[in-house]
């Protein structure tokens, strides 16, 4: 199952296309809430994902309530620097979505006054606004997937010309 990434309203096509690949590479799925400030079809949301790009669950909503109807009784967790809990004190299960607001203004107040136990951020330096959307979107994804133990992501990797040895204290 996995988690989803949603973006709502997001603005810059690279971000998008960043999180796609980072999407693909977790197993997640990305989900789109318009009005998006590009065209998914767009020259460099591809160039952002590569060639990953036509290998991304990628589906799109006209609004935030669609998205609701079209996933009732849906995990979110609202990802915004104005939440009092961190990512790493949410209680992630597998199948949760991680919505993200659009780069200039973040996730609409109203929105997270609505869910406060489910809003949550990533700590960062006191006095500094805001992480890079992709950036923010990987390192909150890897988090959630870390609490569940990685799901059925790959647990070991492998070198090219080389073969791993062992060390000796």
């Amino acid at each position: 199952m996995s988690f989803g990434v949603v973006l709502l309203e997001p603005e810059q096509p690279g971000n998008t296309g960043a999180i796609g690949r980072t999407c693909i590479c977790a197993g997640a799925t990305l989900h789109l809430i318009r009005p998006l400030g590009f065209l998914t079809d767009e020259k460099s949301v591809r160039r952002a994902g590569l060639d990953y790009w036509p290998r991304l669950g990628v589906r799109e909503y006209d609004s935030f309530e669609e998205f609701l109807s079209a996933h009732p009784g849906a995990r979110i967790w609202y990802l915004t620097t104005k939440a009092k809990r961190t990512i790493a004190e949410a209680d992630y299960r597998d199948g949760d979505f991680l919505l993200f607001g659009k780069e200039s203004a973040g996730i609409p107040e109203e929105i997270l006054a609505a869910h406060p136990s489910r809003c949550v951020r990533i700590p960062m330096a006191a006095g500094e606004r805001s992480l890079n959307l992709s950036n923010a979107a990987a390192i909150a994804l890897y988090e959630a997937l870390r609490h569940i133990g990685y799901g059925e992501l790959e647990k070991t990797g492998e070198l090219h010309r080389c073969q791993w040895r062992e060390e000796t204290p």
